[in-house]
């Protein structure tokens, strides 16, 4: 038993050598990854353009009191500038190497876009069911609020309804008419963006929180509206959650239409 130890003690002691030994990530290795992830989204047909970025809380842009710091586009033009262009993104990805990026709804794909937590529970669900689900992204949350993170469901778009009141707006529940009937839902569509990751959050210098894919882009995009009662239900039963703790709502945590 005692060679037994030993001999356990000495591959413990050989892997934590090995592990010491691994090559740490340079600067190129994070920039090689992030080109990679966003080359891979405008594969998969989802347009791009340059976004701001965090610097430490606040935003690239330097506009005081930024109200969505590194959140928003650079170009006001975001929406004729969009791409799926290779050329393009590489340009974009070495010339701007701290830039987050925003993928255009309502051209291709919407997103719906909940709380985390009801994110969670949706998904969950709709797996179980045999739902196809398509990419998914998670935005971590912040140390001090670990619920508030959201999460992202791409979908196909829904175009433009010959019914105009079919169409349902972006910010959902950001009016009071709506707010309690799709509590803390926003479907992105015609008009709006989300960030992609690997975009960072504002946050400690060094330690943001971050975007990443919990599905990739390579999943098709399915028809929103097979996602859409689970989803609504999981963020209603989320905000009564909330509400019965006295717990803030995440209505701020939402991803802003314009800049």
């Amino acid at each position: 038993m005692g060679d037994g130890i030993g001999r356990y003690r000495g591959t413990e002691s050989k892997l934590a050598q090995w592990l010491r030994r691994r090559p740490k990530r340079t600067k190129a290795d994070t920039e090689n990854e992030r080109e990679k992830l966003l080359l891979a989204v405008a594969a998969a047909g989802l347009p791009l353009a340059p976004a701001a970025y965090p610097v430490g809380y606040r935003c690239s842009c330097e506009r005081i009191g930024c109200p969505t710091p590194a959140r928003h586009p650079v170009s006001f033009a975001w929406q004729t500038q969009s791409t799926t262009d290779r050329a393009q993104i590489e340009r974009w990805a070495r010339t701007q190497p701290e830039a987050n990026f925003i993928t255009a709804t309502g051209m291709v794909h919407d997103v719906l876009d909940v709380p985390l937590p009801a994110g969670r529970a949706a998904l969950e669900r709709l797996l179980a069911e045999g739902v196809d689900v398509g990419p998914v992204v998670v935005s971590d949350a912040a140390e001090d609020r670990p619920d508030a993170g959201r999460m992202l469901f791409f979908t196909a778009t829904r175009g433009t309804p010959e019914d105009e009141d079919e169409w349902w707006p972006c910010e959902l529940d950001c009016h009071p008419e709506t707010m309690d009937e799709h509590p803390g839902l926003r479907w992105h569509c015609r008009g709006s963006y989300v960030l992609v990751p690997p975009s960072r959050l504002p946050g400690d210098e060094g330690a943001q929180p971050v975007l990443t894919w919990l599905r990739g882009p390579e999943h098709p995009l399915p028809e929103p509206l097979n996602l859409l009662e689970a989803l609504t239900d999981a963020c209603g039963r989320h905000a009564a959650e909330q509400a019965e703790q006295g717990a803030p709502g995440d209505h701020e945590i939402a991803w802003p239409l314009s800049r």
